[in-house]
């Protein structure tokens, strides 16, 4: 099983963070985003998107994070974090889809313009789209640590592909700049995460 990823891919990472708890063993291809290889024909055959990560297994070609995630953890018995209760699936797909639509364009924004806007050398951040990316970052982790305030994981499943999904980008929260440093019941939770072996072993993580 081939994943094409690379190492400040937030998209990757939550892959990764997956394979690592369900203990499944990837192949990792690099694609140099600095580079431009996501531009190449090539990887074009393989995600016509420019994006990573990609997932190749037995000639199944899969691309979107979120879908690579639910693919991995369907194909491994007796795994917790992808229940198949239809309710349980749903909370979980409900905050999978909440961070592509609400938290990932904030920590998308925030990322390219403190970070690696720098390291690919287009120049200094603009301020007027790190004023919108604060204002939206304000709003998504605002609501996810009110519904931290009394649990200990985002589903009531308990720890789940949410919580790997969501953990994910805020994993970058110093390196961008993500004005949620003072959200208690976020940072605690992020913690929690951090202190999971899948984190810990998790060969593309945030520096």
């Amino acid at each position: 099983m081939r994943l094409y990823c690379h190492p400040a891919s937030t998209c990757s990472r939550r892959v990764l963070l997956t394979a690592n708890h369900l203990e499944i063993k990837l192949d990792l291809v690099l694609v140099d985003l600095f580079k431009g290889a996501q531009n190449a024909p090539e990887f074009l055959q393989l995600n016509p998107n420019h994006q990573v990560p990609v997932l190749e297994h037995d000639g199944f070609v899969l691309w979107e994070s979120y879908a690579i995630m639910q693919y991995l953890a369907d194909l491994t018995k007796k795994q917790e974090i992808y229940p198949s209760s239809v309710m349980a699936r749903a909370d979980i797909n409900r905050w999978l889809f909440w961070c592509g639509q609400h938290l990932m364009p904030a920590a998308s924004v925030l990322n390219w313009e403190n970070s690696m806007k720098s390291l690919a050398g287009k120049g200094a951040a603009d301020p007027i789209e790190v004023a919108r990316g604060e204002q939206m970052m304000i709003e998504a982790a605002t609501v996810l640590d009110a519904h931290l305030a009394s649990r200990e994981w985002i589903c009531n499943a308990g720890l789940s592909l949410a919580d790997f999904a969501i953990a994910a980008p805020l994993a970058d929260q110093l390196r961008a700049q993500f004005p949620i440093t003072d959200l208690q019941h976020l940072q605690g939770w992020l913690k929690r995460v951090s202190e999971l072996p899948a984190w810990k072993n998790a060969e593309i993580m945030a520096s």
